[in-house]
Order: C-alpha cells, then structure tokens, then sequence
C-alpha cells in the first residue's frame, strides 16, 4: 500500500512535466505570458503600494567588481536593473532574432529573390507608411524622432493570433505574415543601428570590426567550437556598448558568425554510432556488477559520447536557436515586458491618445495611427504594387480582403516598438523624455490590442463567410 502514493506521485509529476511542454510549445503559449506581464507591469507602475517598489527596483544599481592587483573588471557605469534588461538581457533576444534571419535568408522564406520579394516589399511598405503617419503628426516638433516606434511588428503576438485561427488561414498567409515579420525584424534592426545610437567612437568601433572580421574568418575555416564564437561576442559587447552603437547590435552581429554547418558529416555520424552501439552491446558481458545493470560504466561513457556526436551533427545555429527559444520566450520577453510596459499613468486624460501640443507633437496619435491605420495599408499596398508588376505572387489561396485582413496584425508591434520607444527622445529634457516615452508606450500598448482586435474580427468574419459559401 505504501508504494500507491508513490505511483500517485510520480504519475502527477510526470503529468505535470508532460502538460507544461506542451504549454510551451502551443504557438500562443508566449504571447499570452507578454500580455499578462503586460497587465501586471502596470498595475505595479500604478497602484500606490506597489508602484515606488516597482520603480525602485528597476532602478536600483548593478555593481560586479571582479579585481586583484593587476587586473579588474567593473560593469558599466549607471548599470541598473532597467538597463541590465534593455542592454543585455536583450542582447540574448536579437541574438536570437539574427539566427532566425539568417535561417530564412539561408534556406527558408527568405533564401531565393522570388521567396523573399514579396514579403520583403510587403514589409518596406508596412514600415514607411507609419513613418509617414508618425510625420505628419509631428513634424516639426520635439517628438520627431519616435518615427520609428510605428515601425515594427511583434512576430510573437501575431503568430500567436494566427494560430487561434487554424485553417481559417490559408496556410500561404501564415508563411507570408511569418517571413514579412522576420524582414520586418531586420529592418528595424536596421532602424535601431543607423538612427538611434549615439555619438560613435570610429577607434573603438574599428576595433569591434575587427574582432567580427577574426569570428568570420574562424568560419570560414571551419570552426565550429562554441567557446570561439563566445569569447568575441562578449568582447563585440563591450566595444559596441562602448562605442555610441546600440550593444544589442552585438547579438545580431554575432548570430550572423555562427555557423550553420554540423561539425560531423553524416557518414562520421554513421559509423561512430555504429561503433558506439557494438561497443554497448559487448560491454554487457564486462559488467562486474551485475548482468542485469544498465548502463554500467563503460556503457555510460558510450552513451555520452552518442549525445556528443548526435549533437555535434547538428549545426551550432540551429542548436543555439533551439536552446534559446524557451529562455527567450518564457523569460527574457516576459522580463522586458515587466521591466517596460510599466507606464505611469497620473490621471485618466493620460489615456487620451488625441492630445497634442505644438511644441511637443502627438506621438500618442502618431503611433497609434501609425500601427492600427499604417502597418495594414502600407503591408497592403506595397504586396499590390510588387504583385501588379511581376515582383511578387499572391499567396497561394489567398484574397486581397483576406491579405488585408492578416495584414492588420502587421499592426502589433509591442516587443519591438516599446524597444525603440525607449531609445528615443534621448536628446531632449529629462522630464520631456520620460513623458514622451510613456505617451509612445501606451500608444503602443493601445495601438497594437486595436490592431490584433480589428485583424481577428477581419478574419472570423472572411473566414466565416467563405465556409458559408463553400456549404451553399
């Protein structure tokens, strides 16, 4: 009877384990933790017993001094909480997003210029048109420099919505939204390198070059030992940290020296398996122990070195990718949400995304607009264009209703745009920074919740109508 709760247990347990992978693999699984760190980030920036512990901690300052008398290392200077998130933590999530681009552009959507023509356009026009929006609210202004917050879509809420969907979505669409996604990725990468670092240091960043051109040349002969690829990272880090460039090109850089190629072929990976499994069974008979243990000792070590050459046929790129995947997905993400969507809000005209001022602009309305109204017709317009002149084709099963419709959730930009949110409007008053920054967040916020809410009803309602009338 004793051995029942046991059995009991174990079972939960394995139930458990069993229902959490399988949480983690659900394509919306991710989104929802955002939205839900989302939510908590301001109900922590705005409720009175929790908002000055809130900030007090996003604040509080990050001092590691490793030193004897020769040596010493120190992090940078004014390293808090918030920063260590946006300016390394982050580092981890483009580091990602640069091996996913390469991915694509290697042997997916992105890989030939008729694959990747229509979804790259698409994604051009997705990001100039609420840049023009953005404009023509504030042109002139203070706030001219947020132009780039509109700009990019959050890859994670918009697959996730589109997976609630099902086959409602032709399968091409998805593919479609997934590619211009990632080229929207890129290009606001872009965005964030040429338009919002600061003042270059040109010796430093030589210095960062060369550090890429070793890494590169390491590929190109053929190394594929992690510890060569991680040493100049850190390295690109701190010089690119240093040098006025954003430190979280770093990572983008860097994921594009990794490489793709396993280190065994797959004939190495035939016969050392083959070796490793005769070797198994012949030490069943070497066992002092028992003939019935397994694996013994000489077993164990064949089996480690199967897990060694099964991994090391895989390439390093897609290795890292996988390994990153959860860590970025169910920790980094959910850390920048907490640590940036925490928008203080004094009072309710705050939630007025219509206000403006002549000196400091709209950027409520530009970024709204820009999402909800910019991403959809820009995505639109410019597939139309590309397909009317021969550049691209129309998804596979796809309308321009239909396109239209997922084009809408184009519109989420969350991750990316509070990202560029908080690298803007550095250059003017403390005060004048901070209120721009939560007017651009919460544009954002509210911005991308509209967009995801008209692109699912777009859908459901297209959707709904073609399966009526494939029933009549």
């Amino acid at each position: 009877m004793g051995l029942i709760p046991i059995y009991t247990w174990t079972k939960g347990l394995h139930i458990m384990h069993k229902r959490k992978r399988s949480f983690m693999l659900n394509p919306w699984a991710s989104g929802g933790l955002l939205l839900l760190c989302v939510i908590l980030a301001m109900l922590f920036a705005n409720l009175p017993f929790t908002k000055d512990i809130y900030h007090s901690i996003l604040e509080t300052e990050l001092t590691i001094n490793i030193a004897n008398e020769n040596f010493s290392i120190d992090l940078p200077n004014e390293m808090t909480v918030e920063r260590f998130i946006n300016d390394i933590l982050m580092v981890v999530f483009f580091f990602s997003v640069g091996l996913e681009i390469k991915r694509e552009i290697k042997y997916g959507e992105l890989s030939s210029a008729k694959k990747a023509m229509l979804p790259v356009i698409a994604a051009f026009g997705g990001m100039v048109m609420p840049a023009i929006i953005y404009a023509f609210f504030n042109s002139g202004t203070l706030a001219t420099s947020g132009w780039g917050i509109p700009t990019a879509t959050d890859i994670a809420f918009a697959v996730a919505i589109l997976s609630v969907f099902g086959n409602r979505v032709p399968t091409s669409l998805k593919i479609f939204l997934t590619a211009l996604a990632i080229a929207d990725d890129l290009g606001a990468i872009l965005v964030v390198a040429l338009f919002y670092g600061e003042s270059v240091n040109i010796l430093l960043l030589c210095i960062a070059l060369v550090v890429i051109a070793i890494a590169r040349i390491l590929n190109h002969l053929g190394e594929k030992r992690m510890m060569f690829y991680l040493i100049p990272a850190i390295a690109v880090w701190f010089l690119f940290y240093y040098s006025g460039i954003h430190a979280t090109m770093s990572g983008v850089v860097m994921a594009f020296m990794i490489p793709m190629e396993s280190r065994y072929s797959r004939t190495y990976f035939n016969n050392r398996i083959k070796n490793y499994l005769t070797r198994i069974t012949k030490y069943d008979a070497c066992d002092d122990e028992s003939a019935e243990t397994f694996p013994n000792s000489m077993q164990r070590h064949c089996l480690r070195r199967i897990s060694h050459v099964s991994s090391n046929t895989v390439g390093m790129s897609y290795r890292l990718e996988h390994k990153l995947s959860p860590w970025i997905n169910f920790f980094i993400m959910p850390v920048f949400a907490l640590a940036n969507a925490g928008v203080v809000i004094p009072d309710i005209s705050y939630l007025n995304i219509f206000q403006s001022s002549p000196e400091l602009g709209s950027v409520s309305m530009g970024v709204f607009f820009g999402l909800l109204l910019g991403k959809p017709i820009g995505i639109t317009l410019a597939s139309f264009i590309a397909i009317k002149s021969g550049f691209g084709e129309m998804p596979d099963k796809a309308t321009w209703k239909m396109l239209f419709a997922v084009a809408c959730l184009g519109g989420i930009g969350f991750t990316m745009s509070i990202f560029i949110d908080t690298l803007s409007f550095s250059e003017l008053q403390p005060e004048q920074t901070v209120q721009l920054r939560n007017l651009g967040k919460m544009a954002v916020l509210m911005g991308s919740l509209c967009s995801a809410l008209l692109g699912s009803a777009l859908i459901y309602v297209l959707s709904t109508i073609r399966l009526y009338k494939a029933k009549i």
